[in-house]
């Protein structure tokens, strides 16, 4: 299973990626993806809203679940992937790419520091 060590994780599967000038993408994990199977849905929050660790920011829906999106650093959403919400497969077929779904405006450049390693995210999904 791909975890790409340059980016940051949480245990609900989210990704974090830095981007430059304290902003940060956000996705979803290539075994989250995997274990929902085929996303036919994707709902994503405004251009605008402020997202608070932890809380709700979307949904994802596959042929076999719909599963809540949490935020996984508190910030601003300055862009949502409207590709992905076209075409919802893009988060199984590229999850760390493509697939990507918001980018934010962090309130603190280092909060993705906070999460966890490819190492530990590891240890999350092999239990």
């Amino acid at each position: 299973m791909s975890v790409p060590e340059e980016l940051r994780y949480t245990e609900e599967h989210e990704w974090v990626a830095a981007v430059d000038g304290g902003r940060a993408r956000v996705g979803i994990t290539a075994y989250a993806q995997d274990q929902l199977g085929d996303v036919v849905f994707v709902e994503l929050p405004e251009v605008g809203i402020h997202l608070t660790a932890g809380a709700t920011f979307g949904e994802i829906e596959s042929t076999k679940s719909v599963s809540e999106l949490f935020a996984p650093v508190d910030g601003e959403v300055l862009a949502v992937n409207d590709a992905v919400v076209a075409s919802p497969e893009l988060v199984n077929s590229d999850p760390y790419g493509e697939g990507w779904l918001v980018e934010l405006a962090l309130d603190d450049a280092a909060a993705p520091d906070s999460l966890l390693d490819a190492q530990g995210y590891r240890r999350v999904i092999d239990n």
